[in-house]
């Protein structure tokens, strides 16, 4: 990379400047876009921002997490708030999407193109935490509007996508360009939606992030089981102990009527 001084560059032409500044907004967008492929790295990184992204070993819970998806279906991370579960949830499910897994990756792996659905509590937190974190910000040009591709799924993997009715900026379905050449389709729901609308088309891979109702859940197991894929969520339990937290906690007493 090429350094140069304030006063050198202050020295230069105005549109050589100018060229060195739209470079330089260049590389921070593509940089911003390549998330995914920096987290649970093998050693402790620093980002060019200063941020440090630590080890995977330093993150044991989210390993565990990952791995036992290999021998289960259904998987629950139920923990504190900040601690990264959403970050662990759109983890995986963009290496299913992308079929990019990292060599150390421990977990189940899916031969090709996926379909799945990533799920939110209503439609506003789906489109302002769920869909924000997977795709990043929406950017509108005079031919569509999409995404910046600065959320976990690499910008260079977003196609064309479709808006749902009714919701301001709240994506339906999404193409993800898969490792393979084809395509892995992504949708979003919430689950204010109701049970009616988790019916339906067969999936790979369901995220649902914040607890869900329990008649959703079993709506999301039988849409997994043609495919043999994968339910996970991700989730505080600030109901205390619900149905849902319950199913994922068995020697729990359950609480009196």
């Amino acid at each position: 990379m090429m350094h140069i001084s304030p006063e050198e560059f202050a020295a230069l032409p105005r549109q050589n400047r100018e060229q060195i500044l739209l470079v330089l907004a260049e590389m921070k967008r593509r940089e911003a876009q390549k998330q995914f492929y920096d987290l649970f790295p093998d050693d402790d990184i620093v980002r060019t921002d200063g941020t440090i992204v630590h080890a995977r070993a330093k993150y044991p819970k989210h390993i565990e997490f990952f791995s036992v998806g290999k021998e289960y279906r259904e998987r629950c991370f139920l923990a504190a708030n900040r601690v990264g579960k959403t970050t662990a949830g759109g983890f995986e499910l963009t290496t299913h999407l992308t079929g990019e897994y990292p060599e150390w990756w421990p977990g189940r792996r899916f031969p090709g193109p996926i379909r799945a659905w990533a799920c939110g509590k209503n439609n506003e937190t789906t489109r302002d935490i769920v869909q924000a974190s997977l795709l990043g910000e929406i950017v509108e040009s005079e031919r569509r509007k999409g995404f910046s591709g600065t959320g976990m799924i690499p910008g260079a993997r977003i196609g064309i996508g479709t808006w749902k009715r009714g919701v301001a900026d709240l994506c339906d379905t999404i193409k993800i360009r898969h490792a393979s050449g084809g395509w892995s389709l992504l949708g979003f729901k919430s689950y204010e939606q109701g049970r009616g609308s988790f019916e339906g088309t067969a999936q790979h891979v369901i995220l649902l992030d914040e607890e869900c109702p329990v008649d959703i859940y079993g709506e999301c197991v039988i849409r997994t089981m043609t495919t043999n894929g994968l339910v996970m969520l991700t989730f505080t339990p600030l109901e205390g102990l619900t149905e849902t937290v319950l199913a994922f906690m068995p020697n729990e007493e359950r609480p009196a009527a």
